[in-house]
């Protein structure tokens, strides 16, 4: 008798075993399978400009493809995709370069990460006033006072003021950072240059009422500015190429590795090295140039 109630406890207990075994095994297929869902939902923050359009063209599709469902957010600025981000309200976005992420991380006390470069729209000096086709013309066409817009946030005006003092038309304090440089910073102003901070986003308007404007590649042709209208054309280097930007949290995670890989690919090249679009003229970012062989214009 007593055997008997040991084997039936025995067997009672096995089952209730193999029973928690099957629903703790159920419950972490759920719960892996939730988490998969979710992995698979991205959402992209864009700031006004082309990026979205070669996201939507050339990144977009191949995401699709490998299972995942896309929103895209348009902001209006260049602040809140980072906040964004960082409040898990989306996954990634492209904007902004690697220099001005850091700037913005630090300053804001943010965790975020570049990813990887992305072909650019650089920044350019314009005008509706002077027909100069070239900087050598423009210095021979300047008078003083003209009249110049720039981006008024700091990294962004510090880039702008570097370019013009590569471009000869102004000359920066020594030992100044090119990531801090400001108009008090300028020691040398021999065209008498008079300089104007202005929202990044309303500089192509300023362009009817300023002599000259230096505007950001992706603001001028949400614009409608063709880039090859530049008097001149900034020489970006690695920290002034727009970038992939995420969590820093999510590095490792599977679908910034699908991000690398599409952007990577001959299916994203043959997207940018498409004439019909504009990112054709794009500045190819320094991994690109050297994976493909492909010089930039």
């Amino acid at each position: 008798m007593k055997t008997r109630t040991l084997k039936n406890n025995s067997i009672l207990l096995l089952s209730l075993l193999l029973s928690f075994i099957t629903l703790f095994a159920s419950c972490k297929s759920n719960n892996a399978s939730q988490d998969s869902v979710a992995k698979k939902q991205l959402v992209f923050g864009f700031s006004p400009g082309p990026y979205s359009d070669l996201f939507k063209i050339g990144i977009q599709p191949e995401l699709e493809k490998k299972g995942y469902s896309i929103k895209i957010i348009e902001f209006t600025d260049w602040v809140t995709p980072n906040i964004a981000l960082a409040n898990k309200e989306i996954d990634a976005n492209i904007f902004q370069h690697t220099r001005y992420l850091k700037q913005f991380s630090k300053d804001k006390g943010l965790n975020l990460s570049p990813v990887i470069a992305i072909p650019t729209a650089s920044l350019g000096l314009y005008s509706k006033k002077f027909n100069s086709k070239n900087i050598a013309d423009l210095k021979s066409e300047l008078k003083p006072n003209s009249q110049v817009t720039i981006p008024h946030d700091p990294t962004n005006l510090a880039r702008s003021l570097v370019f013009l003092e590569k471009q000869g038309l102004i000359k920066i304090k020594e030992g100044v950072s090119p990531t801090t440089a400001s108009e008090k910073d300028i020691i040398d102003n021999p065209y008498k240059l008079v300089f104007v901070p202005v929202d990044a986003a309303q500089l192509p308007r300023t362009l009817d009422s300023s002599d000259l404007a230096v505007i950001s590649g992706n603001y001028a042709i949400s614009a409608g500015i063709r880039l090859s209208t530049a008097i001149a054309g900034e020489s970006l280097t690695p920290e002034t190429e727009n970038i992939v930007a995420i969590r820093t949290e999510d590095v490792d995670n599977e679908y910034v590795n699908d991000i690398i890989s599409i952007i990577r690919s001959e299916s994203f090249k043959t997207v940018n090295e498409n004439p019909e679009y504009d990112f054709a003229s794009f500045q190819r970012p320094s991994w690109y140039v050297e994976q493909w062989k492909i010089e930039n214009r």
